[in-house]
C-alpha cells in the first residue's frame, strides 16, 4: 500500500479534493495516480491524530457531513479504495465506524451500498461494530439508521435506543441479564435519556450509581445528555453524581 506523509503535497490535495466535494479534482489525482485511491495518509508521530487513515477515513473523518460525501464515497470506491480499510494506529476502526461516530446518515448509506460491512468490529468504545460508536458516542440518528439497515442490536444498544421489546427477549432468554450486563444497560438507558427502559432495568435490580464511561454515574451521563426527565426521576431514587460523597 502506498503511503503518504499528511504534508506530501499529493496527500494535502486529495485531502482537500475530498473534504470540498471537488469531484473533478479527485477524479483528475486519481487518474493520475492509479494506486491513490487505496493509498493511506499518516500523521506524525507526536500529532494527536497520529496514525494512517485511507482516504475514506478522511471522507468521513470529524465532523463529517462533507459536501458530495456519497459522491466521493463511490467515486474512491470505484477507484479501488477498500470500503473495509482499517485505521493503524491507536485502533482499527473501518470509515463505517468513523461515519457512525459523526452521524453522517448518507455517508454510512454509501459505504452499506460499497459494501462494508455493518457488523465489522475495532470501534475505539469497546471494540465492537459501527453500532457500538454511534450509541456511545450519542449519535442518535446514525444509530437508529444502522438499525433499520440490520445491524444486530446487544442489550446496551437496545437500552440506549429505548428498544423495549429487545431487553424484554434479553432478560426473558437469558433468565435476566447477569449484574454487570444490568448495570451497564441502565447507564446506557440512561445515557440515552431513555426513561420507560431506565425504569425497567431498575426493577430488575440495575445498580443507581455504578460508573459507566469516562467514570460517570448514570445520573451525570443523563446530566451531559440533558436527559431532564431521566435526571429527575434519577434524583428522586436518590441517585449520585461521580463527585457526590
Amino acid at each position: 500500500m502506498t503511503t503518504l506523509n499528511s504534508l506530501d503535497p499529493l496527500a494535502v490535495a486529495v485531502t482537500e479534493a475530498i473534504r470540498t466535494g471537488d469531484l473533478a479534482a479527485l477524479r483528475e489525482l486519481l487518474a493520475d495516480r492509479p494506486d491513490l485511491a487505496s493509498a493511506g495518509i499518516t500523521e506524525a508521530e507526536d500529532s494527536e491524530r497520529a496514525g494512517t487513515r485511507s482516504l475514506l477515513h478522511i471522507a468521513t473523518d470529524w465532523p463529517g457531513h462533507y459536501p458530495r460525501g456519497p459522491e466521493v464515497v463511490a467515486l474512491l470506491v470505484a477507484a479501488g479504495a477498500d470500503p473495509g480499510a482499517r485505521f493503524v494506529g491507536a485502533h482499527t476502526e473501518t470509515p463505517l465506524h468513523w461515519a457512525a461516530s459523526n452521524n453522517d446518515v448518507t455517508a454510512i448509506d454509501a459505504l452499506l451500498k460499497a459494501g462494508a460491512d455493518i457488523e465489522a468490529p475495532g470501534a475505539v468504545l469497546g471494540g465492537g461494530s459501527p453500532l457500538t460508536d454511534a450509541c456511545g458516542f450519542g449519535q442518535w440518528r446514525a444509530a437508529r439508521h444502522l438499525v433499520e439497515r440490520g445491524a444486530r442490536v446487544g442489550l446496551d444498544e437496545a437500552a440506549a435506543l429505548g428498544l423495549r421489546d429487545l431487553v424484554e427477549e434479553y432478560v426473558s432468554e437469558n433468565s435476566g441479564p447477569d449484574t454487570d450486563a444490568l448495570d451497564r444497560a441502565f447507564w446506557s438507558a440512561c445515557h440515552g435519556g431513555q426513561l420507560e427502559t431506565a425504569r425497567r432495568l431498575r426493577e430488575l435490580g440495575a445498580d443507581l450509581d455504578r460508573a459507566g464511561h469516562d467514570g460517570m454515574t448514570p445520573l451525570d451521563i443523563a446530566r451531559a445528555q440533558d436527559a431532564d426527565a431521566v435526571v429527575a426521576w434519577l434524583v428522586g431514587e436518590g441517585a449520585r453524581g461521580a463527585t457526590a460523597g
